[in-house]
């Protein structure tokens, strides 16, 4: 009878002991920059992608070496560096006293919800909707996102912007899917954001990723921008509140704003 062999460490499952999902996540995340952490594994258990989000204290390059390293070490286990994705915020990472006080603060708030809900109900003070909050130093306001279906094309986003007393529409359109109407929303804004910005600058969508980080769920974009010969990656996020277009939109105007104002 022939006898199983143990798995090798550099085998890629992360099932069972070789690799525990949560237990990988909680080590990516006690590396220098990192804010967050997630690994997707394919049906087969395999590591399929590992997905970070850093601050810029450290590196892309170093980030992905600090992630091999910290896997052989810990838990025994090789991943290939294509696998890993790293994206940058310009926010900086909290510092174990913010944490903690972040911690006081929802407790504090949770108790005041809890008597709040003992006590008698009071009608409410009417309220700006989401959709004309203004985004503090940003340039443009977000103004709507509407999402259309078609039969003959599938899924269609569209985005309005106001700067000032004018709006501006982008519309972008493609098949539906939980990834793709988030992706539509972005390409959408940044049509808006190019007739409200209208110039030899060029914005391209680089990504759009969904990210879970502090018990929340995120939506981060990147825009590759063009100025004459130079480009550079514009890193954006959004907590998803609303929806995950409105999100989505949101993550595009926080990733861009602060460098079209730059390079006016």
């Amino acid at each position: 009878m022939t006898v199983p062999q143990p798995l090798p460490h550099s085998s890629p499952l992360i099932a069972g002991s070789v690799l525990p999902i949560k237990r990988a996540e909680e080590l990516l995340a006690t590396l220098p920059g990192v804010i967050a952490a997630r690994i997707i594994a394919s049906e087969n258990g395999a590591v399929d992608e590992i997905h970070v989000l850093t601050t810029s204290e450290v590196t892309p390059k170093q980030t992905v070496r600090n992630i091999e390293s910290a896997l052989i070490a810990h838990l025994g286990m090789r991943v290939d560096h294509r696998k890993i994705s790293v994206a940058t915020t310009l926010e900086s990472q909290p510092t174990k006293e913010q944490r903690e006080a972040a911690r006081e603060k929802e407790a504090r708030e949770a108790k005041a919800a809890a008597d709040a809900a003992a006590a008698p109900v009071q009608p409410a003070a009417p309220t700006l909707p989401l959709k004309l909050e203004r985004i503090s130093g940003r340039l443009l306001y977000f103004e709507d996102v509407e999402v259309r279906r078609s039969r003959a094309k599938g899924i269609a986003c569209r985005v309005t912007l106001k700067k000032g007393d004018e709006s501006f529409v982008g519309e972008a359109e493609g098949m539906e899917n939980e990834r793709s109407r988030i992706e539509l929303a972005a390409r959408a804004a940044l049509q808006a954001l190019a007739q409200a910005e209208p110039s030899d600058r060029a914005l391209a969508l680089d990504g759009v990723r969904l990210i879970e980080a502090f018990d929340r769920e995120f939506v981060f974009v990147g825009v590759t921008a063009r100025l004459g010969r130079s480009s550079a990656l514009l890193t954006g996020s959004c907590e998803i509140r609303e929806s995950a277009e409105t999100a989505s939109v949101l993550a595009v105007l926080d990733a861009t704003n602060r460098w079209i104002a730059h390079t006016r």
